[in-house]
């Protein structure tokens, strides 16, 4: 057996990875149905462990069939968690700014002017009570769920963005999808969220907003058609925006 003197650089940083990669892992899971399917594949885990020490061969033999399958399986139950994974791996370091390369004067303005017309627009609806739920794109791609939708390629307008999720209008329903130079599509399907730590209040404006943010690294920002509130989604997480200057600070710094 390795003794503490024999352990090496090499394995202090191999447990440390693991240790981060499980707790990678629980953050992204927690909350949800799947927590308890990892606790229940732990459980059998340790049934399994338990079965072969005790050389039960009928039983082991059953078990071992579970096993040989149980790599396809995860992939197969834990396909979102796995998605969410590796966009927070792709994204989860912006790299040409650690190493300097700041954005151009040109986009800087382009990135101000749109979150002018957005925080107007939010201002706007959340004074008059009209639902609404802009999903902003990033670096992750949303063509699957720009297809769901009527795609409009139209440029960014704060008049468009509120004629559009007016009542009566036939696009004001769903989410539309847009990036700092467009809107490329309305009345979108997004994937609901099934995390089970949100408020009951929240409707299926919000539950989609969150469950985009879960699969993608795109913004998600709702105005409650009940209270007029703004909520910000980002990262599977949100936040209730007291004010529209507080929405603009946040849409700065992301």
């Amino acid at each position: 057996m390795m003794s503490l003197f024999e352990l090496r650089f090499v394995d202090v940083v191999d447990i440390v990875l693991c240790a981060y990669i499980m707790y990678v892992i629980f953050k992204l899971i927690k909350g949800t149905v799947a927590l308890s399917i990892v606790f229940s594949i732990v459980g059998f885990t340790v049934l399994w462990f338990i079965v072969r020490a005790l050389k039960m061969s009928m039983l082991s033999g059953i078990m071992n069939s579970f096993v040989s399958i149980g790599l396809l399986a995860l992939i197969v139950i834990f396909q979102q968690e796995v998605r969410r994974f590796l966009v927070m791996v792709a994204t989860r370091y912006d790299i040409l700014r650690r190493l300097g390369f700041d954005r151009s004067l040109a986009e800087q303005k382009s990135n101000e002017t749109f979150i002018s017309s957005i925080v107007k627009s939010c201002d706007s609806m959340s004074r008059t009570k009209t639902g609404a739920l802009i999903v902003i794109s990033r670096t992750v791609g949303l063509k699957d769920f720009i297809a769901t939708g009527d795609e409009i390629n139209a440029e960014f307008s704060q008049q468009l963005i509120e004629t559009i999720f007016f009542k009566n209008t036939p696009l004001h329903d769903g989410a539309m999808i847009v990036n700092t130079h467009k809107i490329l599509a309305a009345a979108c399907i997004l994937p609901v969220s099934h995390n089970m730590d949100i408020p009951k209040h929240f409707g299926l404006r919000h539950r989609s907003a969150l469950g985009i943010t879960e699969v993608s690294d795109a913004l998600a920002i709702v105005v409650s058609e009940e209270t007029g509130n703004i909520t910000l989604f980002d990262k599977g997480v949100f936040v209730k925006m007291s004010n529209s200057a507080e929405l603009s600070e946040y849409l700065e710094k992301l």
